[in-house]
């Protein structure tokens, strides 16, 4: 028996990861979401990437990290040749952090010839990107799971490179209804496309009236809306039709982390991501994470277990320099200092700024939401779930039980509940059954398991606790020892500090400058040295994934390149003109 409860998770599953809901026949599949597998959140119509806000925002991004400062590193990299004569006269760059967003920039950084340090309060590598082993020898990730989308996405690429076997999901619905009953496959279609019809029409909305829309209206005011116009009370049983699209509707908490009652409507269009399908990471993150990191193993002095509890910025200095204090006292000073650490670090440390940090970035940091996005593997010795069923039904992909009210001793909230099962997953397949929990349902069982003395205790707790739902998938069969679940493993980053107590950004009910505050937190510390990256400072479009992350390293990178660059060539301008 093996319980492991601890560590990190971009998540973003499901976008940390954010296309975790079921899938439907792509045959029924509304004409914007066809390429997509399992309803992935991206923009599919050409006329609307032309004018998309997200599209306008990543193309800006895109010039900027590669064409606009191209020629400020032509600069750095005459200015890093000189100086490379002299070792120790490298311009010497700290990043605080290990995660996708710290390795990337490194990688970068590297390329151009600086020195570069990284801060790593951890003993390993990867922040969010993390993975345990399974008893049986099969890995899986505790922190991001998803690849969102295939166009031009870099993490793609590397799963290629890295020949990481990647799976979508094309089978029919498989929901539970509040009370236990099996929809049938038909309802179960009809239903999400109604939902799903329901979430490309906020995406649009938002985008559109987003500046009108009150800062207070939510994705479920949205929903309750439109419902009406796409079940109108003509239709036969449409309070029952209404009913079950609505519970359907908390399906998007697995996406963002936080409930549907909280999703800000008017920074929705936020949420949507890049392009193309949504790919499954069966291999996990492992190969792809060794890959980004290589480039900082070979060439940066890694510290781990360092953690970092103070920053100062060039003001604070006589040097001139940024400097950061570690919790053992130690002060190390830079040329420059990125700061990689989760949204939820930096919303629990402010005040480990000196000076403080500028009102209007302190206010950007506290106004953009934090999720809570958890993860609970269960394997058993077979799948049995791929045994059809007396009608001919099995469950490969995902499967949902809606606001039960069967299980009111481990669930008197009625929680929604939904799973990706990993045994129809080609060369990476093993039978696990992953579920997503989010909300007070996620605070539920973190707190729970940390309370729990023993490992026996924690592990019947989730057996016990998720039993009412595996117990339904179909060839269950309580006599039969191959369907006793034999291993638990569960997440626990609300539990974890260096995470941010939590697990990637979203975009909650009353905020009024989401887009702004992200923008504010791309431009770092002006002036102080101090910079800031990771998946909460990413293109607009990839906010929150692991793809935002990497893309926001490599962007903060070439920046301070640049920015170096060009002072160093004044200086040196100004020196020889003196000379002359």
């Amino acid at each position: 028996m093996f319980l492991a409860y601890g560590g990190p998770y971009l998540f973003h599953l499901h976008r940390l990861t954010k296309l975790l809901v079921f899938v439907i026949t792509l045959s029924r599949v509304p004409k914007k979401l066809t390429k997509m597998d399992a309803y992935s959140m991206s923009i599919s119509s050409a006329s609307r990437r032309v004018t998309s806000k997200l599209y306008q925002d990543l193309k800006t991004a895109r010039l900027y990290t590669f064409d606009r400062s191209h020629k400020e590193l032509g600069i750095m990299d005459r200015v890093l040749q000189f100086e490379s004569l002299d070792p120790n006269r490298k311009p010497h760059i700290g990043i605080v952090g290990a995660g996708f967003a710290g390795l990337r920039c490194a990688d970068i950084l590297i390329r151009y010839g600086f020195r570069v340090t990284i801060l790593e309060a951890r003993n390993r590598l990867g922040g969010r990107i993390h993975q345990e082993r399974l008893p049986s020898g099969n890995l899986i990730d505790m922190g991001a799971n998803w690849i969102h989308g295939t166009d031009d996405n870099p993490i793609l690429d590397l799963a290629k490179e890295t020949k990481t076997h990647t799976g979508v999901f094309d089978s029919e619905s498989y929901v539970f209804d509040e009370d236990g009953t099996l929809l049938s496959a038909q309802e179960g279609e009809k239903f999400s496309t109604v939902m799903w019809n329901i979430i490309e029409e906020a995406f649009e909305y938002s985008e559109k009236h987003g500046t009108q829309i009150d800062a207070d209206k939510t994705l479920l005011d949205f929903f309750k809306e439109q419902i009406l116009k796409q079940i109108p009370d003509t239709l036969e049983g449409y309070e029952r039709q209404r009913k079950f699209v609505l519970q359907m509707a908390d399906l998007w908490g697995a996406f963002v982390g936080s409930p549907v009652e909280t999703q800000s409507l008017k920074f929705f269009w936020l949420e949507e991501c890049i392009d193309g399908e949504n790919l499954f990471c069966a291999g996990t993150y492992h190969k792809i994470l060794e890959r980004v990191a290589k480039p900082a193993v070979d060439g940066a002095d890694i510290r781990y277990g360092t953690r970092v509890s103070e920053i100062y910025g060039k003001s604070t200095s006589p040097n001139g320099t940024p400097r950061a204090r570690t919790a053992d006292g130690q002060i190390l000073e830079f040329d420059e200092l990125v700061v990689t650490t989760p949204l939820g670090w930096l919303k629990q440390n402010t005040q480990a700024f000196h000076p403080p940090l500028p009102d209007r970035l302190s206010k950007a940091i506290q106004n953009i939401g934090y999720g809570c996005l958890e993860k609970v593997y269960i394997s058993f010795p077979t799948a049995f779930w791929l045994i059809p069923d007396a009608n001919g039904r099995k469950v490969q992909g995902f499967c949902q039980w809606l606001s039960p009210n069967y299980s009111k001793d481990t669930n008197p909230a009625g929680w929604t509940n939904e799973i990706v099962e990993l045994a129809s997953m080609g060369p990476s397949s093993h039978p696990t059954l992953l579920f997503y929990t989010y909300g007070d349902e996620s605070r539920h069982i973190t707190s729970t398991l940390r309370s729990l003395p023993s490992q026996k205790e924690k592990l019947d707790f989730l057996f016990n606790f998720f039993k009412p739902y595996y117990s339904r998938l179909p060839s269950y069969d309580e006599n039969n020892p191959d369907c006793h679940p034999v291993v638990a493993v569960a997440t626990d980053w609300l539990g974890d500090d260096l995470a941010g107590n939590g697990s990637y950004a979203n975009f909650q009910k009353g905020l009024k400058e989401g887009d702004k505050d992200i923008e504010i937190m791309r431009q770092g510390i002006l002036g102080e040295g101090i910079w800031l990256a990771g998946e909460h400072t990413a293109p607009f479009v990839a906010l929150g994934t692991v793809t935002g992350a990497y893309w926001s390293g490599e962007g903060v990178a070439k920046e301070v390149a640049g920015s170096y660059g060009k002072r160093m060539a004044e200086k040196l301008g100004k020196e020889a003109a003196i000379t002359n």
